[in-house]
């Protein structure tokens, strides 16, 4: 089904004429709106990892679920935070006071993430994160109106970094974004490093968003002598990284912490051939992911969905759910009310099978590790991965317990 770009950037609504009713009438006959918010970076280095194909998968499961909601309809609204904690922050503040929004989703970027996470707390409405990486949103930040859905940095140092120090990489040099997200992976997968008896040999930390040139920080990695290159950043700051290290004839191996398929795309094979990422979410892992691809790549041709994406579409889905659960009058009066719900269903979907949520917030998935194919090894575009390794749910998160959330009690 072909969307127009103006209807994209608009909502997911059917409007009625109500002039031949009376007003009364038509107000007894209006059903409740919920309002879904897709908040991300659509013109910066993230827009391909969240941005539009985010906004298109939301409004697949909306369009999916519309047969099923009782008594109320959904519409999608969007905006670009430009990546700044503040710009996410007063949007959110506006969506939530003004525009009726209940949920928040996608938000990549741990700073605009954090920020936004703290509104939605403080106006009793949804932050439903696909987006940010960082492991506090539910460890030490976390809180009862939020849930982060498919990756975090734990979950990230313990795959794609575990992967690395056992296959030798016991000596690290990183590369990070200077802001939350950057941090927290690198402090994430430090932690990993130690246990494991290895040894992080530096760091070097730019400025974020903006920074295209990244020879200094190789250079200097390089001058390390540390064995691995961890990249403790994402979206157009990965794909620079790697294209320079490889243009530079840098000899450590490169371990890519947070990497997207898109991300391959923009390398290519040829570029990005051997490394290994990490996704709770691949397009060709199994005939459900398979099924929930086929509805929507005719619709974002040019950028399959990720795991973030997919995120999207589940959380979106499993919101719903919820409201069906609680009632719309219910889920209106309070967002703590709709995650306490969506916390208590079991998930399920074409996008991530059979999950849960736990009650810090986290929804429990498996992981997947992947080498990225050879070209010789691919059938064409978007067939990238090899699966290495999948890491059972139980195992793939940060304990419960070892998290910090607040309001969890021992």
């Amino acid at each position: 089904m072909e969307i127009s770009r103006r209807k994209l950037l608009g909502t997911v609504t059917t409007a009625a004429a109500t002039t031949a009713l009376p007003m009364s009438r038509a107000r007894a006959q209006a059903k409740p709106v919920f309002k879904l918010g897709v908040l991300n970076d659509q013109s910066g280095p993230y827009r391909d990892t969240g941005g539009i194909t985010s906004v298109i998968c939301t409004k697949q499961a909306v369009e999916e679920f519309s047969s099923l909601m009782q008594g109320y309809t959904v519409e999608v609204v969007t905006a670009d935070h430009q990546n700044k904690p503040d710009v996410g922050a007063s949007i959110a503040r506006q969506w939530f006071d003004r525009d009726g929004v209940d949920a928040i989703l996608d938000v990549p970027n741990s700073g605009v993430a954090l920020a936004v996470s703290a509104v939605a707390k403080e106006k009793n409405k949804v932050h439903l994160n696909t987006g940010a990486a960082t492991s506090d949103l539910t460890g030490v930040q976390c809180n009862e109106n939020f849930i982060s859905w498919n990756y975090d940095t734990w979950m990230l140092a313990q795959s794609t970094g575990g992967a690395t120090v056992k296959a030798g990489g016991d000596t690290w040099f990183f590369i990070t974004a200077d802001y939350a997200f950057g941090h927290k992976l690198e402090g994430d997968t430090t932690a990993l490093i130690k246990s494991a008896k290895g040894s992080v040999k530096g760091s070097a930390s730019y400025p974020f968003p903006g920074t295209t040139d990244f020879s200094s920080f190789l250079l200097q990695a390089q001058s390390s002598g540390a064995k691995v290159l961890g990249l403790a950043n994402a979206g157009g700051d990965t794909i620079n990284s790697i294209k320079q290290a490889k243009e530079f004839g840098l000899t450590m191996d490169i371990a890519a912490l947070l990497m997207f398929i898109s991300d391959v795309k923009a390398l290519t094979l040829e570029v990005a051939q051997g490394l290994h990422l990490t996704e709770s979410f691949y397009w060709d892992l199994n005939d459900g992911t398979r099924a929930f691809t086929n509805r929507v790549k005719s619709k974002t041709p040019d950028n399959w969905p990720n795991m973030s994406h997919a995120g999207c579409y589940s959380g979106s889905l499993h919101f719903m759910k919820a409201i069906n659960k609680i009632g719309a009058t219910a889920a209106k009066a309070s967002g703590k009310a709709i995650v306490e719900a969506m916390k208590s269903l079991p998930t399920e979907d074409d996008a991530f099978g059979k999950g849960s949520i736990r009650q810090d917030g986290r929804s429990l998935f498996p992981s997947y590790l992947f080498q990225v194919k050879k070209p010789s090894e691919s059938k064409g575009t978007w067939d990238y991965y090899k699966l290495v390794q999948t890491t059972p749910a139980e195992q793939a998160w940060r304990p419960l317990k070892d998290g910090g959330c607040p309001f969890i009690k021992a």
